[in-house]
């Protein structure tokens, strides 16, 4: 049978979210032969409906349905009701990333044993390592066409680069270049073009160059004529049998109307946010507290990567808005060395943010004489964006916030969110280096500024080899539910200092694989 199928056929997986997990996934089980309805909550745009312009893109993209924020984190005071700069559309956010592709080391799948017990954090293992995931990594960097590996050249660095790389060499960093990124250096295979550095990598690439499931792993799915995709079909929540399965999935299709696809297995893929939501809002009789919560653990654990940024203004033009977004790292600092004062570690990446952002993230409500005559040397200025391993805490939490409903009269989610005092000695050690490292190439002025809304949404329904421990097991599978899986980042056990895309791209070609065996043997 091949797509569309029908409301009342039971057979199908359906996947909620059509990102970096389930948009791979949908994929990756169309091929092997899998009927899939893919459900994604915003609509279809794809290069040639890019905008390069910021707002106008971020009003075209953004995920803007409401959402309240506590906690004493920088985002509850300026952007409370937007904590996470995250996409509502096919593709989800992988429209909006970077392209950063980095391999978590070994180290972080075991942040307890390496780091030890660390006061106030909510530390676990991941129940799986490097040498388990290096054959998946090896299939998501050929799927993604990652610079710097498979034979990829990297990327060119621009100006924004070139004064990085040389305020980083000048400390004596050595492991600094242009990075790991998917965005295609050359042409590739499958006839996209090669990175036109065109500097709005944010807003969805016009040139196909970087890579999003929006163009690449959703079609490729719908050619089989086993994935249907449908847009603008919000879900609502997942219903369940007397058994306990999940049997199918209620949601509000594009005219507004109520609809329920039957399953034989669902997957959730909404970000970190979305999906501990929908696991709490689909409680039932048998699962008071939520489905998959008989742990307490969804919604726990929430982490957003430690992030902040560093501006550095110069007596000379950098225009730093030229060429690629984050293509330039410093790994350097990305060790664990708790001599530091604090455990795990995070890297530097470049970052250029366009005048109306700059204007709306430098430091928002300080206007003054500090903040214009930044913005007057805008065309001087460099930038980076700090990325480290923020601890798990079991007060970071989303939550239900039943004061306050969205379009559909459901509560929406609150994101509550402290900083952990490791973070904040981790925050201030890579400002102090981020500012060092311009102040070596005679910066002027440097400007550390505070975290933006959250781009990285991980935790949440994190995996742990125990049921009382997490949400789901080695394979996403839920504990408490055999045919309800989570294939997003929310599965992630701690954070690493890496960013997450090409780790959750890895865990849903590993989850397909695991998902058809099972289905194989009938098992689910």
């Amino acid at each position: 049978m091949t797509a569309p199928f029908d409301l009342t056929d039971d057979s199908v997986v359906v996947i909620i979210g059509t990102g970096a997990g389930g948009g791979v996934l949908a994929n990756e089980l169309a091929q092997k032969g899998v009927s899939v309805v893919a459900l994604e909550a915003g609509g279809r745009y794809l290069p040639q409906d890019y905008i390069n312009d910021e707002w106008d893109s971020f009003g075209q993209l953004a995920w803007l349905d409401g959402r309240t924020t506590s906690g004493d984190w920088r985002v509850a005071n300026d952007f409370s009701g937007l904590p996470a700069w995250i996409v509502k559309a096919v593709g989800g956010t992988t429209t909006h990333w970077a392209g950063a592709s980095l391999r978590f080391q070994e180290h972080e799948w075991k942040a307890r044993t390496h780091y030890g017990a660390v006061e106030g954090a909510n530390l676990l293992d991941w129940p799986i390592d490097a040498a388990e995931m290096a054959p998946y990594y090896d299939k998501a960097e050929k799927k993604l066409n990652v610079t710097r590996t498979n034979g990829n050249a990297g990327l060119p660095g621009n100006n924004n680069y070139k004064v990085f790389e040389a305020g980083a060499k000048k400390l004596g960093y050595e492991e600094v270049s242009t990075g790991r990124m998917a965005i295609n250096s050359a042409n590739s295979e499958d006839g996209r073009m090669a990175c036109q550095q065109t500097g709005f990598c944010f807003q969805g690439c016009k040139w196909g160059a970087k890579w999003s499931s929006a163009y690449t792993d959703i079609p490729a799915g719908e050619a089989t004529g086993n994935l249907e995709v449908r847009e603008k079909a919000h879900v609502l929540r997942i219903e369940h049998n007397e058994a306990g399965k999940v049997t199918g999935v209620v949601y509000v299709d594009a005219e507004g109307n109520e609809q329920m696809q039957m399953a034989r297995i669902v997957c959730i893929a909404g970000n970190s946010i979305e999906s501990p939501r929908l696991l709490l809002n689909s409680a039932s009789s048998m699962f008071p507290d939520g489905l998959a919560n008989s742990s307490g653990q969804v919604g726990r654990n929430y982490m957003r990567h430690l992030t902040g940024s560093v501006y550095g203004i110069f007596d000379k033009p950098v225009k730093m808005w030229r060429g690629t977004t984050m293509a330039g790292i410093v790994q350097d600092e990305a060790r664990h060395d708790p001599s530091r004062g604090f455990v795990g570690g995070y890297e530097l990446e470049t970052l250029s943010l366009g005048i109306p952002f700059m204007a709306a993230f430098l430091d928002p409500g300080a206007w003054g004489r500090e903040f214009t005559s930044a913005l007057d040397q805008y065309e001087n200025m460099a930038g980076m964006w700090i990325v480290g391993e923020d601890m798990p805490q079991e007060s970071n939490r989303v939550t239900l916030n039943t004061d306050v409903t969205d379009q559909y009269g459901q509560p929406v989610p609150n994101v509550h969110y402290s900083d952990h005092a490791n973070d904040v000695a981790m925050r201030n050690h890579a400002y102090e280096r981020g500012q060092a490292i311009y102040d070596a190439m005679g910066a002027t002025r440097t400007l550390p500024t505070p975290p933006y809304p959250s781009t990285h949404n991980l935790g949440t329904n994190r995996m742990s080899e125990k049921a009382q421990d997490g949400v789901v097991n080695r394979w996403g599978q839920t504990h408490d539910i055999a045919n309800l899986f989570v294939s997003d980042g929310s599965q992630f056990t701690t954070g690493a200092a890496e960013n997450p895309t090409l780790t959750i791209v890895a865990l849903a070609i590993r989850q397909a694989d695991r998902i058809a065996d099972e289905m194989g043997k009938g098992n689910i």
